[in-house]
């Protein structure tokens, strides 16, 4: 269990300092609205680098709300923390989605806190109308999608299939030892 919290520990870190040195690259390599194309195959414009700065969540929600926003990180970050360690090799998909999420939320987090409320956001998709987002946001994204998925599809039958294990290995009255003696 040591090597899973210290593996689970190194990955989020890496992912927010990931994040974190992407926006410093921006900040100092960028102009505030600047706009560069970073993926082009062909005549197909796929993504852009385009800096901004968003006092919201995802797609602006939440505008203005710093304080609303950091309170829901942090609680939403000391539940996913309860939950890996709750779960903490049981339930491996589980444990990386919280992860996932957590990771994405830190790096969000500290840009709210240190950067007057506001979270650098930079990748533009050009296929569609889409929000500009960052690799935190990646994270979270990615991680609660595919914890929704789990809830969904796979909760109930990982909690019947330990209710099982431990109606197997849970000894019968037969075979339990008298203590009569």
């Amino acid at each position: 269990m040591l090597i899973l919290t210290i593996l689970t520990i190194l990955s989020i870190l890496a992912v927010v300092v990931g994040d974190q040195a992407i926006k410093i690259w921006v900040v100092k390599n960028m102009t505030l609205y600047e706009d560069r194309p970073l993926l082009k195959i062909g005549d197909l414009d796929i993504l852009h680098l385009h800096y901004i700065l968003n006092d919201g969540s995802a797609f602006s929600s939440f505008s203005g709300q710093r304080a609303f926003l950091l309170a829901i990180t942090i609680i939403g970050t000391i539940a996913l923390v309860a939950v890996m360690i709750r779960f903490r090799g049981k339930r491996p998909f589980l444990h990386w989605t919280s992860a996932a999420i957590v990771a994405g939320g830190l790096g969000n987090m500290i840009d709210r806190v240190f950067r007057s409320g506001n979270v650098i956001d930079y990748l533009d998709v050009q296929l569609f109308e889409f929000a500009i987002f960052n690799f935190a946001d990646c994270f979270v994204t990615v991680g609660t999608i595919l914890l929704f998925i789990y809830i969904l599809f796979f909760l109930d039958k990982d909690e019947k299939r330990e209710k099982q294990a431990q109606t197997v290995a849970a000894p019968t009255e037969e075979e339990a030892p008298d203590d009569k003696a």
